[in-house]
């Protein structure tokens, strides 16, 4: 029996450890499958990191090293190189390693925190054979970056997630030459920092609106087709142009790792492929609380700490024997914006809501209301995807609600 098990010793998995042992819960294990804990930012050793946090760039291990030094400083237990199998509804976790087998775990309380994974070429149905030379983007990073290898020195990038641009600079950097960076939809997925950083520094082309149409090659990728697109995002015929290259790196998305979720029947929202959660980021399942890329993909790490401190001290509140108040506040949206986390609220308590726009708006107002009231409006110069919006909502404006609506309107 553990009071509090942690599956995922990234940042979201050791932000919310610390949380929880600093609202007093010490009997907390982290489970982690890889060899080291800091999960992603092991291998993204770029800067950029704890602008928000800690109020200085750092990069990825860097940023993974100052809760790794206080997970080990307050003595929490981990255990590295753990695949947990099976997560039930009554918090039974079933997992392996080679010391101890396959083992099981009773806790009275689970935070999810496994991250996510690339979507991959099989994914996205793109004509041609099965050539050496196709990588995800984050696979690309980890073979330069930890095993030094390069995977290629003509590459194409389909893509314009963070991961893709980054690795757009870091092959450049590395001597290889990026042709273009391709995007299926007319705006870039990524930060704006890194558009500009990334590419425009570097002088490699941005194409929005194109897609890759096939690959030719057979044993080794000898090069890419590329085509425009039109507002259904079908490939305009007459636009198609090829391109030689031996490496076309994908950066087409990220899906939350929730097979563990689903195994413990959480609910699960289509549109973030993350669990529906409450402003304590608690799931449908009562004592099992998710946090970080695992809810929704985030773009910086800093929001990703923040998120799992709520989480970690939520866990120790239940563990301690918190009562959930009786109260269901859902929180809907239009179509302009495509998701909020939470999905509902449970207490009346002031609650920053985190969302993301389904497309580029400029000028425009954010408007919650409740009803035919309207509780908040907020003035943006510009939305984009790519970058995480939030407000924040007072208590008072919570008390007689029953349903939010998140709406966008231009002004």
């Amino acid at each position: 029996m553990k009071d509090l098990v942690i599956i995922g010793g990234g940042p979201a998995g050791m932000s919310a450890a610390i949380a929880a042992y600093e609202n007093g819960i010490q009997d907390i294990l982290i489970l982690e499958r890889d060899e080291h804990l800091g999960g992603i930012l092991q291998q993204c050793i770029h800067n950029g990191f704890g602008l928000h946090k800690f109020g200085e760039e750092l990069t990825g291990p860097e940023y993974a090293w100052k809760y790794e030094k206080k997970v080990r400083e307050l003595g929490i237990e981990c255990k590295l190189n753990t695949m947990v199998l099976d997560l039930s509804d009554d918090k039974i976790i079933t997992a392996t390693n080679s010391e101890d087998g396959i083992f099981q775990i009773q806790a009275k309380a689970v935070i999810l925190a496994m991250g996510c994974r690339e979507r991959a070429k099989g994914a996205l149905n793109i004509a041609g054979s099965r050539p050496a030379g196709i990588y995800s983007a984050g696979t690309a990073q980890k073979f330069v970056n930890m095993k030094g290898y390069l995977p290629g020195k003509n590459v194409v990038i389909l893509g314009s997630g963070d991961i893709g641009l980054i690795m757009a600079r870091r092959m450049t950097l590395e001597g290889a030459k990026v042709h273009v960076v391709c995007e299926l939809m007319p705006y870039s997925g990524g930060l704006a920092r890194n558009i500009e950083q990334c590419l425009n520094d570097f002088n490699i082309p941005l194409k929005l609106s194109h897609t890759v149409v096939e690959t030719h090659g057979k044993d080794r990728l000898e090069g890419v087709t590329i085509a425009q697109v039109d507002e259904k995002r079908k490939p305009i015929a007459e636009t198609r142009e090829y391109i030689p290259c031996d490496t076309l790196l994908l950066s087409v998305g990220l899906i939350p790792e929730n097979e563990l979720s689903k195994s413990a029947n959480v609910a699960i929202c289509n549109t973030t492929n993350g669990a529906v959660v409450d402003q304590d980021r608690q799931t449908s399942i009562t004592g099992i609380f998710a946090c970080g890329n695992v809810l929704h993909v985030h773009d910086l790490v800093d929001f990703v700490s923040q998120e799992a401190e709520i989480a970690g001290k939520a866990a120790a509140e239940y563990i301690v024997g918190r009562q959930n108040e009786n109260l269901k506040i859902t929180v809907k949206t239009d179509g302009k914006i495509r998701y909020t986390v939470p999905q509902i609220i449970t207490k009346k308590k002031d609650v920053t809501v985190y969302f993301r726009v389904s497309d580029v708006y400029k000028n425009v107002k954010i408007n919650i209301t409740d009803g035919n009231t309207t509780l908040l409006s907020k003035k943006r110069p510009k939305v984009a995807p790519g970058e995480m919006e939030s407000i924040t909502l007072k208590r008072e404006q919570l008390e007689n609600a029953k349903e939010l609506y998140f709406s966008l309107e231009a002004m």
